[in-house]
């Protein structure tokens, strides 16, 4: 297969790894893939993921690969409270949960970090469309109790108030449904200090 038959059958993946490539060519060979990067047709993401080099990175475009190259996974955390606008500024890395192992591929494109988390907690997130595509993105309610999840040390008023979160944005959550998803969690001090910051939140 020639590179513009190549990019012709693959001009709607955001990424592509070399099992995608090899559904369409079962014989391809590797070595194609180190010439067109060579050439700077594509670049490599991580070990067998590529992008095409034209492609415009935003953080969309992030999610998305996110997503794909380690799956099962959703974007949550940081990532998705910036997503949001819960927090004031965007971060550097992009932060998914799994329940795979706890990983971070770092890329010339962005850091991405997944977390490690109980198989029945992955719930509470939802489809987002890019364009043609969608990525796997938690929702908010979802987003911050997984934040809570991961960094337990966060529980006093002090530390609430360096959060700097984004009152308006907060007014957003549906506290029923928060409620619904942090039992679920079956973590009395998780549950205490969450039900401590919505206090916190409700008087700042």
């Amino acid at each position: 297969m020639q590179y513009l038959e190549f990019r012709e059958q693959l001009k709607y993946f955001v990424v592509f790894s070399l099992d995608d490539i090899r559904k369409i060519e079962t014989p391809f060979h590797r070595q194609r893939l180190n010439e067109w990067q060579k050439k700077g047709y594509i670049k490599k993401v991580i070990n067998e993921y590529y992008i095409f080099s034209d492609l415009e990175i935003n953080e969309q475009i992030l999610f998305i690969i996110a997503n794909k190259i380690f799956d099962p996974s959703y974007i949550s955390t940081e990532s998705a409270l910036s997503f949001y606008g819960m927090i004031p500024e965007g971060v550097y890395s992009v932060t998914s949960v799994t329940s795979r192992k706890t990983y971070v591929f770092k890329s010339s494109l962005a850091q991405f970090s997944y977390r490690k988390i109980r198989p029945e907690l992955i719930f509470g997130y939802k489809l987002v469309r890019h364009k043609e595509h969608v990525f796997k993105m938690a929702e908010i309610e979802k987003a911050l109790l997984d934040y809570f999840y991961f960094n337990s040390k966060i529980k006093t008023e002090g530390q609430f108030a360096e959060l700097r979160i984004n009152k308006d944005a907060f007014e957003r959550i549906d506290l029923k449904k928060l409620e619904n998803y942090l039992i679920q969690f079956d973590n009395k001090a998780m549950e205490k200090r969450v039900n401590k910051f919505i206090k916190f939140m409700r008087h700042a």
